[in-house]
Formats: structure tokens, C-alpha cells, sequence
């Protein structure tokens, strides 16, 4: 999956570029954004009733920086990488983690997400990739072990 797409030819840096400029977007909205606990509920999709999707600019930016190996099946409605209520993936973790706080304003996360997809997207065709706007345990059950 990661193959001939690393840092040589800047798709790492192109996707480390969105999640810097969503941070970004994020503390300069912190009104609208919201403050997250770190309660770690929100990583059990199915519970929470939150929808994780994920591209494929950003499967490749985790394996890439995790390795292949440490990508892991989701096996059961909580995000693997949740251990013990924290993030084990932090400095990695996908746009839609970035974006969504369980007490933001919906249409701040809303347009955020849209922004940031259209920029995915154009990752995709600059480097000439399918893309993939996918549920997260599908694109981890699909890319683990790969």
C-alpha cells in the first residue's frame, strides 16, 4: 500500500501539511471546536454513534510512519489504538480525529471535514492513487497485515 508513495516524493509531507493546517484551524476556532476531555468514549464507534471514515493519503501516512506491521484489524466497535482511553496513535492520528469533538459545533466539524477531504483528493490526483473515503474498521480489516 505504501509502496513508491513515501517521503521521496512528498505524499508523507503533503498529508502531514493538512493535518498541521487542521490543528491549526482548530485552535484559532476553539470556540467553535470545542474542548475534548480525552475521555476516549468517542473511539467506540458504535456506542457513541460516530462514524470514523478515513482515506487512502492518510492509511498510507499511518503505515508509513508506523510501519506496515503496526497496522491493526478493529476487531471490535473500539479503535485499536485506543489503549487504556488514550490515543497510542496520536502524532498520526486521521483527519476525522483531529476534527471531531463530541461538544463542537457541528457545522464548524462539518465544513472542516469538507475541506479537508477536497484537499485528500487532490492528493490522490497529484499522485495519481485511487482514492478511498472509508469506514475506519473496513479500511483497517482491508490494510492490516498488507
Amino acid at each position: 500500500m505504501v509502496a513508491g508513495y513515501g517521503a521521496e516524493n512528498g505524499l508523507l509531507k503533503k498529508v502531514a501539511e493538512i493535518y498541521e493546517w487542521l490543528d491549526l484551524q482548530i485552535y484559532h476556532n476553539s470556540d467553535l471546536a470545542g474542548k475534548c476531555d480525552v475521555c476516549g468514549r468517542c473511539c467506540d464507534f458504535v456506542n457513541f454513534d460516530h462514524h470514523l471514515f478515513v482515506t487512502t493519503p492518510e492509511l498510507m501516512y499511518l503505515a508509513a510512519n508506523l510501519g506496515t506491521a503496526e497496522l491493526k484489524s478493529m476487531v471490535t466497535s473500539w479503535c485499536p489504538y485506543n489503549t487504556d482511553g488514550k490515543c497510542a496513535i496520536y502524532k498520526y492520528r486521521f483527519a476525522g480525529c483531529r476534527i471531531f469533538c463530541c461538544r463542537a459545533d457541528a457545522d464548524f466539524q462539518s465544513e472542516l471535514s469538507e475541506l479537508a477531504v477536497k484537499r485528500f483528493k487532490s492528493i490522490c490526483k497529484e499522485f495519481q492513487i485511487s482514492y478511498c473515503y472509508i469506514d475506519l474498521a473496513t479500511a483497517l480489516n482491508t490494510f492490516a497485515g498488507d
